[in-house]
């Protein structure tokens, strides 16, 4: 017993030391000055009703207003991929404070829920396809699809199947891109410049190869800052899932890929 007892109280020691050492190392951090970039964040659904089977994949609208008041008064701007790809060539000048809000799947409620909150604050999206889903039950329509672009929002490509590009050979992965692009543009939409990595799988070669089918960027799954000095093709990107701790977890996020960046852990 008194083995045992003393057991528990050096891992108590352990896991208390730690959290210290913890703790200030992000304070040293944040003590710092902020690295330069911008963030990406990544959503999937902004809905009422809590879907069953994606529950930690939805931010209900509330939280999601929430989110959009902090950044605002962050004094963060909107802009789309285009936007920033643009200002890398000197086409356009980027906001003091840019952020990128993006949408994976193209879920319906994209079209019906998140849309209205867009257009009522102004404010810029983009959302990646899955270009065999679009029509199917729960999400958007081709008529949606069309609309949402003309309104604003910036479409990209999720592949054909949402399978993970790293899991097949190299030509089926370039169908993958390839027909999400094609079918997307042959159904009257404007050209695809962008794409989401399913399940942020990627390797060297599917980025020379979106290169190759006349991709301009793609978005990963890698928490951190944006320059125009990182890859177009592995631009960082920070989860935002369903809130367990509201609005504090969703500045812990945001603090999340400033501290990745400052550690350069799997920055581009």
């Amino acid at each position: 017993m008194k083995k045992y007892m003393r057991f528990i109280k050096i891992a108590l020691l352990v896991v208390v030391l730690g959290a210290i050492l913890l703790f200030a190392g992000i304070q040293y951090l944040l003590s710092q000055p902020a690295p330069e970039g911008f963030p990406i964040l990544e959503y999937h659904m902004v809905q009422e009703a809590n879907p069953d089977k994606a529950y930690e994949y939805n931010v209900p609208p509330a939280e999601f207003e929430a989110q959009l008041d902090y950044l605002e008064q962050q004094g963060y701007t909107t802009i789309s991929i285009r936007d920033y790809l643009r200002a890398k060539k000197g086409l356009q000048q980027l906001p003091d404070k840019p952020v990128i809000l993006t949408f994976d799947d193209g879920y319906e409620t994209n079209y019906t829920e998140l849309l209205p909150i867009l257009e009522k604050r102004g404010l810029k999206a983009t959302i990646f396809m899955v270009g065999n889903d679009i029509g199917k039950e729960n999400y958007m329509s081709w008529d949606q699809l069309k609309d949402i672009q003309h309104r604003g929002v910036e479409i990209g490509s999720h592949t054909a199947n949402h399978l993970p590009l790293t899991s097949m050979s190299l030509a089926e992965a370039r169908d993958e891109v390839k027909l999400s692009k094609l079918l997307m543009e042959w159904n009257g939409m404007d050209t695809i410049y962008t794409l989401s990595y399913p399940n942020g799988k990627y390797d060297k070669e599917l980025l020379d190869m979106l290169k190759e089918e006349e991709y301009l960027a793609a978005v990963t799954g890698d928490a951190g800052l944006n320059t125009f000095e990182t890859n177009p093709y592995l631009l960082q990107r920070i989860n935002i899932p369903h809130p367990l701790f509201g609005l504090t977890e969703f500045k812990w996020r945001l603090l999340k890929g400033r501290i990745m960046t400052q550690l350069g852990i799997n920055q581009h």
